[in-house]
């Protein structure tokens, strides 16, 4: 059974491709002091542009943070497990994480985007194509977690030996698959063949959109979508001056303010190119930047109350420990969870 917490959790999203992984388990652990619930993780082999400078490998970061940490809920902000990684990969890192902090991680899939992907030099699908071995991926995994003999020598896109997993969670704490989407076929498709949904923030009507997919499949597989997480990744940029927050989202989250499809883009460098016509008004809709952090607690309420369990923010610019002081202060403790 998934996990779902008693009320809706803050959580602080780790840049990974951003900051370095220690100074990141430094906030992290400060967040948790400051009443953040969890933290998302995000899985990149590159930064989406130069300045953001690095790349941590988030299967050993997060083994660091479960042990730095007590009560912090956590995962992956999200692992594609077609590319880089074979679906077997990811289920023993999945199960291993489990049973090392059972109750507090969750895994969240994805279909995987070029810059990180591309990696292995294979062929780049197309996206129904990206959603297909997701979907077949996402069927391995889940039958490794179980503990029991598996195999699949019938798959269209992978291929497995008769194998078990003998590192396992607990049975009374089973490893949850998020599915991380931004479109209705597979928010509908996440909702009866998993155990929650993932999506980054977007305008009220398409999060309303894509929870009444998620539940509508969740319905048609016999299950109560009211006890499966919802999550959300929310990009914002905070600093003490409306001019010092623009400029953060500028030099070091442009890819914030392009309004298109960014899955077949493959390098930092092609992202820092377009980022050149990136401009203050290109993040009208997409991203509120502002010192007014009654102006982030009064979206992040609306999100509450549309029905999001998580909430994972993620500020885009280097001000961290500085952030998380302000926002525990003036939007956690004010929120109504």
């Amino acid at each position: 059974m998934a996990y779902l917490p008693a009320m809706a959790i803050i959580g602080y999203a780790a840049a990974l491709e951003q900051f370095h992984p220690t100074e990141l388990l430094d906030h992290s652990r400060l967040a948790e002091d400051l009443g953040f619930g969890g933290v998302m993780a995000a899985d990149h082999f590159q930064p989406w542009v130069p300045k953001q400078g690095h790349n941590a490998f988030v299967w050993s970061w997060m083994a660091a943070l479960g042990a730095l940490t007590k009560t912090l809920t956590f995962g992956p902000g999200v692992t594609c497990a077609s590319f880089r990684y074979h679906p077997a990969v990811v289920a023993q890192a999945a199960a291993t994480q489990g049973a090392m902090t059972p109750g507090r991680f969750w895994l969240g899939i994805g279909t995987g985007e070029a810059l990180n992907e591309h990696v292995m030099a294979a062929a780049w699908p197309e996206p129904h194509v990206r959603l297909k071995m997701m979907q077949e991926a996402i069927g391995i995994i889940q039958k490794l977690l179980t503990g029991e003999v598996a195999r699949h020598d019938d798959g269209r896109f992978f291929k497995m030996e008769r194998v078990r997993l003998w590192t396992v969670p607990d049975a009374h704490h089973p490893v949850p698959i998020y599915v991380a989407t931004a479109g209705p076929i597979a928010a509908r498709w996440a909702g009866a063949h998993c155990d929650g949904f993932i999506t980054p923030g977007a305008g009220v009507e398409k999060l309303k959109m894509l929870l009444g997919k998620f539940e509508e499949g969740a319905r048609a597989a016999g299950k109560d979508p009211a006890k499966m997480p919802k999550l959300l990744q929310l990009h914002m940029s905070w600093a003490k001056t409306k001019h010092e927050a623009v400029e953060y989202a500028l030099d070091q989250w442009p890819n914030g303010g392009m309004p298109f499809p960014k899955g077949d883009i493959r390098t930092p460098e092609d992202f820092a190119e377009i980022a050149k016509l990136v401009r203050p008004e290109s993040y009208k809709h997409r991203m509120i930047i502002s010192p007014d952090m009654d102006e982030h607690r009064e979206q992040i309420q609306q999100l509450v109350d549309l029905g999001f369990d998580e909430i994972h923010v993620h500020n885009v610019g280097r001000n961290q420990k500085e952030f998380i002081e302000a926002f525990s202060r003036q939007v956690i403790a004010k929120l109504k969870l």
